[in-house]
């Protein structure tokens, strides 16, 4: 974009200093809403369940864990991000609508995401909580985010015990073969990681891991 339109936006929006200090408070939420209304929260569980279930505790270390799952959470959360865009962020920069007109279209997209992902059950739950009584408006937000963090923390887990059950039977079966033979002294996991290790490898353990939580999501 030219300079001359950057500043014209700028000059179009310039407004007082209570939306100046609106637009540093959503900034600051930013994170927060990555973490917790995106698929962030069930693809890093899962693929810190994985890990754990490999038995290398300290590998993949942290950061590319929380890489690997920023970029996956981009990926999923690219149709959203479009909508937001077309439906929100461009008609605000051109200066056709306000500020809140721009917030309130921004959240229809992400309630969408977050509505499919979540059970009514946990809605209700949540609604039982915040002593709120069902509507025609729809679920408001301060409902629909725990529940839908529940779901995600849900799917993750049960995604996560259909993970471990291949690498369990693997310790069980080096465990049982290293007594059968006698030799207790030996640490079953320092046998059963690069058993483990390489069938994750041989079946591309990664790849097929990242495309079938990307696939997970409605």
């Amino acid at each position: 974009m030219p300079f001359e339109e950057i500043f014209g936006a700028a000059n179009r929006h310039a407004t007082t200093p209570l939306d100046v200090l609106l637009g540093l408070t959503l900034l600051s939420l930013v994170p927060l809403v990555l973490i917790m209304c995106t698929s962030f929260v069930r693809i890093v569980v899962v693929l810190s369940l994985v890990r754990s279930a490999i038995g290398a505790s300290a590998l993949p270390p942290n950061a590319v864990l929380t890489g690997l799952a920023l970029v996956l959470t981009l990926v999923v959360m690219a149709p959203t991000a479009q909508q937001i865009r077309r439906d929100a962020v461009e008609p605000y920069a051109h200066g056709k609508i306000a500020a809140s007109q721009a917030l309130a279209r921004a959240l229809v997209p992400l309630r969408g995401f977050m509505t499919r992902q979540t059970r009514r059950s946990d809605v209700a739950l949540f609604e039982r909580i915040a002593h709120e009584r069902p509507g025609n408006r729809g679920v408001s937000l301060r409902v629909l985010a725990p529940a839908f963090v529940v779901g995600e923390l849900r799917s993750a887990f049960a995604i996560g015990f259909a993970l471990y059950l291949p690498f369990v039977a693997i310790d069980l079966a080096v465990a049982s073969m290293l007594m059968g033979l006698g030799m207790m002294m030996l640490s079953p996991p320092v046998v059963s990681l690069p058993v483990k290790l390489l069938l994750f490898v041989m079946v591309d353990g990664w790849a097929l891991l990242c495309g079938g939580v990307a696939a997970s999501f409605r």
